[in-house]
């Protein structure tokens, strides 16, 4: 599933493409991807004659504004959006079709037809689900170590359940969350109360410094994920332990394991990252 870095690199792409654009027809033809209205033919006549003025993003969430309104999109496992002529055939898998008056179409493709749209009014996006009960950016001034250190001090779940948990904190998933904790030195397994205040204060840095990276390389290309223009981005060449089963760690050279921490596979160093009672 896109994290936040590589779902920033779609709205970045997605900025360049489309914004001034003017809608002149959209065709959903998997209506089960509109979740509000739940109306389709609403959801398509209100958006035609509407002017895209901005993408924005919150957590792994697209926002794409237009003249009255906010839609919402997630891309879930293997959402895509792509810019084309309309008189290139249409790939399979497409599933909405924005069609613009100057005669491109901003085209939505999902395999596994995971993904949803929800149109709102703007103004109304932020109070409504799915965007309601959202915790803050990681990437703002909000996402602090004493923030992080209250919202888990009651917690009976393990750091790495926490972390993905998006009431908490946003747009972190399996890939981001396993390098973060790599870098901080903490055990996913580890009780997200027991942390002390250092090793908070040093998960918020790595946290940071992780996505502010990932972002800047255009996220990482797990699987199939690629941009709004085709680029697969390349942080992957810099992940330390993701996907690295059985490769020497690159801090102490030891082998690297995965496990399981809340049902998600997880990599980690064994030595780099001790559980406490393994700690001499």
């Amino acid at each position: 599933m896109p994290e936040l870095p590589e779902v920033e690199t779609v709205r970045k792409t997605l900025e360049e493409l489309v914004v001034g654009k003017t809608i002149a027809k959209v065709d959903v033809y998997w209506p089960k991807l509109i979740k509000e209205p739940i109306d389709v033919e609403q959801f398509q006549d209100a958006l035609v004659g509407e002017k895209l003025i901005d993408i924005g993003r919150r957590g792994k969430f697209l926002i794409i504004y237009t003249t009255k309104f906010a839609l919402i999109s997630h891309l879930r496992m293997e959402g895509k959006y792509g810019v084309f002529p309309k008189e290139e055939p249409v790939e399979k898998h497409t599933h909405v079709i924005f069609s613009f008056d100057d005669g491109t179409e901003l085209r939505y493709k999902d395999v596994r037809k995971f993904g949803t749209m929800h149109l709102f009014l703007k103004g109304e996006e932020y109070n409504r689900l799915p965007l309601l009960h959202l915790g803050p950016e990681p990437l703002t001034e909000e996402f602090t170590t004493q923030y992080l250190k209250e919202a888990l001090q009651n917690t009976k779940r393990s750091i790495k359940t926490t972390l993905l948990d998006q009431t908490k904190v946003v747009g972190i998933g399996n890939i981001y969350v396993d390098e973060a904790l790599f870098r901080a030195r903490i055990h996913p397994e580890r009780l997200a109360s027991s942390l002390s205040h250092l090793e908070y204060e040093k998960l918020v840095h790595e946290i940071k410094e992780t996505l502010g990276e990932a972002v800047k390389k255009g996220g990482s290309t797990i699987r199939s994920y690629i941009n709004s223009q085709g680029q697969i981005g390349m942080f992957q060449q810099q992940l330390l332990v993701y996907g690295r089963k059985g490769e020497n760690c690159t801090n102490c050279g030891s082998p690297l394991e995965k496990l399981k921490v809340g049902g998600r596979g997880t990599h980690i160093c064994p030595i780099c990252q001790p559980l406490p009672s393994q700690v001499d």
